[in-house]
């Protein structure tokens, strides 16, 4: 039988889409995977380095897998992303469980890893049950045998690979070129990565030192890869970067290694500017990208694309998107604060007064609510980083109001190793602090995320059917485990069974979480008369909650259906879908 591997991610989409990759890689070949982890041959982890709370969540399952082998001393253990080439072997020494360290930059030599490691534990574990059954002893040391079998892939100076292009085929580029498309893996929505690494080195950002240098890959591969996930059913496309609207490729620049154009550094320039100062018709800047993307890929429905730097947002991209009816009028553009004495200490590059500027001219030109077609903003905000005061603290919730966030992600300080911050800013604003600062900030958010969402009843949006609620399953589950339901319809959604329950004493009320994904409205009537509560999101990328008929509800997933929005809270707008 196959090995059954066992991957858990951490952290953002550009994650996600490792981690689909490295699926695609390992299922190429012959690899099975399982979503149990206690039945798992090979366990992986695709760690993130950004927020402390998923290291430990790391650490923690590290400690089980530990305890695991010792009992199975054939279990393969890897971890692979940020926190892998962080902290390097360092990790090795602290989790010796760990066979196989892969970092971001070197995902392409996963498959070769986790071979040698799975035939030397395979090895090792022969010669245990040899010695024990010679020995009549099974009390083998399983640290001294893990240690024999670890596997190393690091980048080590982040910038090497990037910057040998010109000399060596970037075979990391092939990890995206072999990507395995499958109808099954989607359910309609994939991501594209468009750049890898990035150039700015944000003082309390550890992604220059583990993904390296801000690299684009050729525009022709990104088509392509648009292209192939049109054929396989996909309908919305996610362009990913660290600071995606950096995109540039210059032609008479590339270099071709065995007929494969090869990606290319990205170049450093300061000041922010309103067009792509190197634009040409030898050039491809992400305004062309966009462009092409959405002429020569008329299958994808919806094109997004996250995460953009402000500084460097300039009008043609915008005009590109108000042009290009199928481009998401959508912007994540992290702001961090509202102090510019702590934008400069975070070396972000631009002012407050820049930040506003810019989300005041994208309103300018792309918001049009009248003609269906408005603009949404999501940000980023770090509360408490070191010397913050209560002035600096309350210039970040002037911002937050300023900027009508749809919704934003505010985060309290905490140092990460490998980062500048943390070698040379004292952590100095107590946890108490930062606690309430964060949670006011939080408070004023979900109020402008109210105002946001009041604007949008009433209207009629199309959204993107992702699927069966959160709520919908875990009423499901409840019904499972009760052994009733209580005349709930049961249906396939894909490939898993959901039951629809009207056992439930909610009634119509609405209940908001901090979680989006948890925000839910259920209604006795519906579920009695077979339906069951849909997720989706529109254009904006606001969560939309409707109700559909529970045997039509498999086919609606990845489509897109039109949802008149006859409610809204901060985090969700709830309505009914609409025929026709």
């Amino acid at each position: 039988m196959p090995a059954s591997v066992y991957i858990e991610t951490f952290g953002c989409q550009m994650n996600e889409l490792d981690s689909e990759l490295v699926i695609g890689q390992l299922r190429a070949l012959g690899y099975g995977f399982t979503q149990e982890r206690a039945a798992a041959d090979v366990v992986l982890y695709n760690t993130c380095s950004v927020r402390e709370h998923a290291e430990q969540k790391v650490w923690s399952r590290l400690g089980e897998d530990a305890q695991r082998k010792a009992e199975r001393p054939g279990l393969v253990v890897g971890v692979i992303g940020c926190m892998a080439e962080r902290d390097g072997t360092d990790l090795l020494r602290r989790m010796p469980v760990v066979d196989v360290l892969c970092g971001p930059g070197e995902l392409d030599k996963l498959p070769a890893l986790l071979d040698n490691a799975m035939r030397t534990r395979a090895s090792l574990a022969d010669e245990m049950r040899a010695r024990a059954d010679h020995a009549k002893d099974i009390s083998v040391d399983p640290v001294l045998t893990l240690r024999s079998a670890q596997e190393v892939a690091l980048q080590g100076n982040t910038s090497r690979r990037s910057g040998t292009l010109a000399a060596a085929q970037d075979t990391l580029e092939m990890l995206d070129l072999s990507r395995a498309v499958s109808s099954d893996d989607h359910a309609g929505s994939a991501y594209v990565r468009i750049t890898r690494g990035c150039n700015k080195f944000c003082t309390y950002c550890v992604v220059p030192f583990t993904r390296g240098a801000e690299v684009h890959r050729p525009p022709e591969h990104i088509i392509d890869e648009c292209k192939k996930l049109a054929d396989a059913g996909v309908i919305e496309v996610t362009l990913l970067g660290q600071t995606v609207n950096h995109y540039r490729f210059e032609h008479g620049a590339a270099v071709t290694v065995d007929g494969i154009t090869q990606p290319q550094k990205g170049r450093s320039y300061k000041g922010g500017h309103r067009r792509d100062p190197f634009a040409g018709d030898n050039t491809t800047t992400f305004a062309d990208l966009l462009a092409e993307i959405h002429e020569k890929v008329p299958a994808i429905q919806r094109l997004r694309f996250v995460t953009s730097y402000p500084r460097d947002f300039g009008d043609d991209v915008l005009e590109v998107i108000r042009d290009h009816p199928r481009i998401c009028r959508y912007l994540h553009v992290p702001a961090q604060s509202g102090s510019n004495r702590i934008l400069e200490m975070m070396n972000r590059g631009y002012t407050v007064e820049e930040y506003l500027e810019f989300l005041d001219r994208a309103r300018a030109i792309l918001h049009e609510p009248d003609k269906g077609r408005p603009l949404t903003v999501a940000g980023d905000i770090i509360v408490g980083f070191p010397t913050e005061t209560e002035d600096d603290y309350e210039a970040t919730g002037r911002l937050i109001e300023r900027a009508r966030y749809k919704n934003c992600f505010i985060f309290k300080y905490s140092p990460r190793p490998g980062t500048i911050a943390f070698d040379k800013l004292p952590d100095d604003v107590p946890e108490d602090v930062k606690r309430r600062r964060n949670n006011a900030l939080l408070a004023l958010q979900q109020r402008m995320s109210k105002l946001v969402s009041d604007e949008f009843v009433g209207q009629t949006l199309d959204v993107f059917v992702q699927g069966v609620s959160k709520r919908a399953k875990k009423a499901s589950a409840r019904s499972a485990a009760n052994g009733k339901n209580a005349g709930g319809i049961a249906l396939t959604i894909g490939g898993k069974s959901v039951t629809t329950d009207d056992d439930d004493d909610r009634g119509c009320a609405t209940s908001c979480s901090t979680d989006a994904s948890n925000v839910f409205v259920t209604t006795a009537e519906g579920a009695s008369s077979g339906t069951v509560q849909m997720t989706s999101r529109s254009e904006g990328d606001i969560i939309v909650f409707f109700e559909a008929q529970a045997e039509n509800a498999d086919d609606l997933i990845g489509m897109i259906v039109r949802v008149k929005i006859d409610a809204a809270d901060p985090l969700a707008l709830h309505g009914c879908m609409q025929s026709g």
